[in-house]
């Protein structure tokens, strides 16, 4: 695997998804198969789709999978919501949060890339 260091939304989306597999881990653990399916699902994908940016035949095809990796973080970020304020559902604030950032990464990632496209 190239190294993840040099690049922050790959460090991040990684990490990420090895937080999310130890949670959807104990959601099972306490029988929460289907919102840890949910959550293992789109949590994971992520960073495949960042990593797959990472190798975009072009600007826009970048674009576009990077418009997938904030689509699922979204859809994380709502599993999320569910687990904090469900009862019964163990604590995930620090992935809120991380999921936040990742968000916000994502955004600004997506928003210079059309703003360098529009320069051009």
């Amino acid at each position: 695997m190239q190294d993840i260091k040099k690049n922050i939304i790959v460090e991040k989306s990684v990490n990420f998804a090895l937080q999310i597999i130890e949670f959807a881990e104990l959601l099972e653990s306490k029988r929460k198969f289907v919102v840890a399916n949910q959550i293992l699902k789109s949590g994971t994908s992520i960073g495949a789709n960042v990593r797959e940016a990472q190798n975009a035949e072009s600007k826009i095809d970048f674009v576009h999978k990077m418009k997938i990796a904030a689509k699922e973080a979204d859809e994380t970020e709502y599993w999320l919501f569910l687990c904090q304020n469900s009862k019964n559902y163990p604590n995930c604030e620090s992935l809120q949060s991380e999921i936040q950032d990742i968000i916000k990464i994502l955004s600004k990632i997506i928003s210079s890339s059309k703003q360098n496209d529009n320069k051009s």
